[in-house]
């Protein structure tokens, strides 16, 4: 039996030239990214929050017939909502550090003779002997990692004030010009596809900023209910907690968990009564937020099933942190409304795929 013949494949110096192309271009995006996430991260926040923001710049404009105007008056209307809350907020805050700063050194003395409700560390654990040794053989700085903290606290500072000012100014234009931008780029299609992707770009703006101030919504629901029941049964920094769990409480799913396991531990070393009734307070309101709340403030936005949500959720966090367990709901809603106009385009086409 004869060798079959033996196949060449050849390829054109400007075919191998072209992927060496894509590739290197590939890379580069990649770099860029990478160098530029934080100003990405930046824009993702202001793109979020001018999401929850449009659709009352919608409802205004309809009625003054003048997008920059009401753009206006939405966004400084939030910032001095925010403002006189900071105002009202901050003071409490601070006074609320300074009695823990004020309390830290009993905490610490009940530790090292092994009394009081964090006395066990000692005892158990010997945690003062161990920092103790930490601290004679490798300083304060090993232990707690405070070389450079000025200076890593004064570049936090600045990166902070340059971030919200960033945001603010993104979220602003992003308010005023981006309707303008859409239909810019929509005008660019042919007649029909203009109409489809119209309607596709309706719906996931629908799905993610339905999502967006649902998700804010029900943060401050939870953030305020916890700064209530605190402060009846009395637990310390109670205002402070409470934001806390309004910020984790963004996250799906686990960020409420989380919340529920620092103010739960809080609760307890102030008292085993306190501590219960949080622990209580916290499971029931979890089952009102999962089958009262986030049903009624998300409505038809965003029909994922709890497992989609789940697995999106881990992949968004593992591949940009919060940021990216914030943004897994959206992208996977967004991916769902396209996915769905595809397959009903696809049908349209195919009759035969129906079946």
């Amino acid at each position: 039996m004869a060798d079959p013949p033996l196949r060449v494949v050849d390829f054109r110096p400007r075919t191998i030239l072209r992927v060496i192309g894509m590739l290197i271009a590939t890379a580069i995006v990649l770099e860029v990214i990478w160098i530029a996430r934080h100003v990405l991260s930046w824009v993702f926040i202001a793109f979020f929050l001018a999401l929850a923001l449009n659709p009352a710049v919608d409802r205004l404009e309809r009625r003054i017939h003048r997008r920059g105007i009401a753009t206006a008056i939405v966004f400084f209307s939030a910032v001095v909502a925010i403002v006189g809350v900071a105002y009202l907020f901050i003071p409490t805050l601070v006074s609320q550090v300074n009695d823990f700063a004020g309390k830290v050194p009993d905490y610490l003395h009940d530790l090292t003779k092994g009394r009081g409700r964090l006395g066990f560390l000692q005892e158990k654990y010997h945690l003062v002997d161990k920092a103790r040794k930490a601290l004679n053989e490798g300083g304060a700085s090993k232990l707690f990692g405070i070389s450079g903290a000025a200076l890593a606290v004064a570049k936090g500072v600045v990166n902070a004030v340059l971030a919200t000012v960033t945001i603010a100014f993104m979220t602003f234009f992003m308010l005023l010009e981006g309707p303008a931008w859409v239909e810019s780029f929509l005008r660019h299609l042919p007649s029909e596809p203009r109409r489809r992707w119209r309607s596709v770009g309706h719906q996931i703006y629908r799905t993610v900023g339905g999502y967006v101030a649902g998700n804010l919504l029900i943060s401050l629901i939870a953030g305020s209910l916890t700064t209530i029941v605190l402060l009846i049964v009395g637990v310390p920094y109670a205002l402070a907690l409470g934001l806390i769990v309004a910020i984790l409480d963004l996250i799906p799913l686990a960020g409420a968990t989380i919340a529920a396991i620092i103010v739960g531990a809080v609760a307890f070393l102030h008292s085993v009564p306190a501590g219960i009734v949080v622990v209580v307070f916290f499971v029931v309101y979890q089952q009102i937020e999962n089958h009262l709340l986030q049903p009624i403030v998300y409505g038809r936005t965003v029909q994922l099933s709890p497992l989609v949500i789940l697995i999106s959720v881990l992949i968004g966090a593992e591949l940009a942190g919060v940021l990216g367990a914030l943004a897994a709901i959206p992208v996977v809603g967004s991916l769902q409304v396209i996915l769905a106009d595809w397959l009903k385009h696809r049908r349209a086409a195919d009759p035969a795929a129906a079946t």
